[in-house]
């Protein structure tokens, strides 16, 4: 099997159902959920937190999925992300935010090189949201795919700061002359 197809070659691809633009919202959607699992795998590169490298390879195989339910456009779908995954994520999202200090200030993306790009990570998760959010082509979207990137950019923050705390790095405190969070 080669890898190219020669389909795509005039701006068009093909959804579960229809073909497309290449610009279409939900290409744009799914596209970055890819590029976001991309961003994962440098993260994981990155890290040697066994449990944290569990939960991103989890993760990437729900992206996938989430991408696969965001490409379907039939009448009949079968979604493939459950809220399962949204419990679960927000189950390690509480033990990694018990882990790092309180925050009484916004903090700057950084820290251990892993922190900074889980951060990386979090926006690009942030960006998938609002491409899904912008979705408007009458086709129903996946009923849990929105609160799953919402929970996922709070996961990465979450991780991204415990990873600072395990490695006994401060976070980078945000300047202004009074605290953001009372």
């Amino acid at each position: 099997m080669k890898i190219y197809t020669k389909k795509g070659d005039k701006g068009q691809t093909q959804l579960i159902g229809k073909r497309v633009s290449k610009t279409h919202a939900r290409v744009e959607s799914y596209g970055t959920v890819d590029e976001l699992n991309s961003f994962i795998g440098v993260a994981i590169a990155e890290l040697d937190q066994e449990d944290m490298i569990s939960d991103l390879e989890i993760i990437q195989h729900e992206l996938f999925d989430i991408g696969g339910d965001l490409a379907n456009v039939t009448e009949k779908k079968e979604w493939a992300l459950k809220e399962a995954s949204i419990t679960r994520l927000e189950h390690k999202i509480d033990a990694y935010w018990a882990e790092a200090p309180e925050l009484k200030t916004f903090i700057l993306p950084g820290g251990e090189k892993a922190a900074a790009h889980l951060h990386v990570c979090r926006t690009v998760a942030r960006r998938a949201e609002r491409l899904t959010v912008a979705i408007d082509d009458g086709s129903e979207l996946p009923p849990f795919a929105l609160a799953y990137l919402n929970r996922l950019s709070d996961y990465f923050f979450a991780a991204a700061r415990a990873v600072n705390a395990r490695k006994n790095r401060e976070d980078i405190l945000y300047k202004r002359g009074k605290d953001v969070f009372k």
